[in-house]
């Protein structure tokens, strides 16, 4: 299943992502998170916190499941 994440602004940032999405606790956590854990944006993989994720990005993390941004 997939879980949809709404955008109140243009953009986010995988960091601020990461939380809004309840992955981890707090902002400070995502740089061990990204370093522990395969992330794939649209199917390429990516460790960088401050990758801006748009509407129609779509966020897959090994056992959290997959996360699609939208408007």
């Amino acid at each position: 299943m997939t879980v949809k994440i709404q955008l109140q602004t243009e953009y986010i940032t995988l960091g601020q992502f990461l939380k809004l999405a309840d992955v981890i606790q707090s902002g400070g956590m995502a740089k061990w998170f990204l370093s522990e854990n395969e992330i794939f944006i649209n199917g390429e993989q990516d460790q960088r916190r401050g990758r801006k994720l748009r509407a129609g990005d779509k966020i897959q993390i090994a056992g959290f499941g997959e996360f699609l941004i939208t408007e």
